[in-house]
């Protein structure tokens, strides 16, 4: 069993390396990230998601939800530090002979690989042999990549995670929380601030292009919720997008050129995202025809000169089939709370539900007043 079990550590430890390299050191989008742990991670997140959906308390829920993230990255560098053990461990209980005293089963070869990786050797197992000593060196250098990778990728998530929010907090002021896209068009109009209007869809044309960039290199980035109450950065985005799809099809505004530019790398974002989670993209604005024309009232409250209605609905609609389905796919795996035209539209956190009716005695609902 001795070279059986070489070779099986051998391959074992590449394909960790081969996992670690694609994750953590290659700055680039690949479809298979986190080979090696991504079905475990899913299903973690999955329960972890029917849990916190259960929570009654709001702020409890997000709390749940939002601690994920950082479980998320320690059980990533768990998994492949197990890996790692395990490989190096075949590897030793091939070459038992070549350390003193000889292991007298696999469980000892796993305790010597698991102290070599961290490494708290306590010099109770010594490698004798020419193999067995250099593959204790590659194990105890091993170890030391790894933290550092770890440390290295915890100040890069953050840091992007950071550079995110920014933009997201930022948006509060003009898009109201959760965030609506006629509610930007409104408090520009409203203040007359058309040049912050230009400002903001150029802002988070950068934005876009940076969330492109770092989540779709690491992907675990998604899983890192806003700190905020009523917040989510796919809301946010949402909101822009909407704001620019309304300049771009139903209001005059000399936005639109901006505004055109953010939709175009919006819509970039959003195939990348498609792609990456392998979501469906059927032909559907999501908004129903009577939600537009409220909202066309409401920009038309707001000073906004318009386009005639059904050209602008037809746009509207033509342009928002691109990004709206997977923005709702997505505000749904990650069970962001609802906003405006993003997510469950039945319940906003923001507005007040309706009252319950009164119950009759015996526990039964009394019957509506006719």
């Amino acid at each position: 069993m001795g070279p059986v079990e070489v070779v099986a550590g051998v391959a074992l430890c590449l394909a960790v390396f081969f996992d670690l390299f694609q994750s953590v050191v290659l700055p680039r989008p690949a479809v298979n990230k986190f080979a090696l742990v991504r079905y475990l991670f899913r299903a973690t997140w999955r329960t972890w998601r029917w849990i916190g959906s259960r929570l009654a308390s709001l702020p409890r829920r997000e709390a749940w939800l939002a601690s994920f993230a950082p479980v998320g990255v320690a059980l990533n560098f768990t998994v492949w530090a197990l890996g790692l053990v395990l490989g190096y461990a075949l590897i030793f209980d091939g070459l038992r002979n070549q350390l003193h005293p000889v292991p007298p089963d696999f469980g000892t070869s796993l305790y010597f690989s698991a102290t070599t990786l961290v490494p708290l050797s306590y010099g109770d197992l010594v490698p004798i042999g020419v193999a067995a000593r250099l593959v204790t060196i590659a194990e105890s250098a091993t170890g030391i990549i790894v933290a550092a990778l770890a440390i290295t990728l915890l100040f890069s998530l953050y840091e992007s995670f950071q550079d995110r929010e920014k933009q997201v907090v930022q948006l509060d002021a003009l898009a109201g929380a959760p965030p609506s896209g006629v509610q930007i068009l409104e408090t520009t109009s409203e203040h007359g601030m058309q040049d912050e209007l230009i400002k903001t869809f150029d802002e988070w044309r950068s934005w876009a292009a940076d969330v492109l960039e770092s989540h779709l290199a690491y992907p675990i980035l998604f899983f890192f919720r806003s700190s905020h109450d009523n917040e989510a950065w796919i809301n946010s985005f949402g909101a822009v997008m909407d704001a620019a799809t309304l300049v771009m099809s139903t209001v005059d505004d000399k936005s639109e050129g901006p505004a055109k530019l953010m939709l175009t790398v919006g819509n970039h974002l959003v195939e990348d995202l498609s792609w990456y989670f392998r979501y469906p993209h059927p032909e559907d604005p999501i908004v129903e025809r009577v939600e537009f024309d409220q909202a066309r009232e409401r920009l038309k409250k707001a000073g906004y000169p318009l386009k005639p209605a059904d050209a602008a609905w037809e746009r509207f609609a033509r342009i928002r089939k691109r990004y709206a389905t997977p923005l709702n796919l997505l505000a749904r795996d990650f069970a962001i709370v609802p906003a405006e035209w993003i997510g469950d539209r039945s319940y906003l956190p923001h507005r007040e539900r309706p009252a319950r009716r009164p119950r009759a005695r015996g526990g039964r609902r009394r019957p509506p007043t006719p």
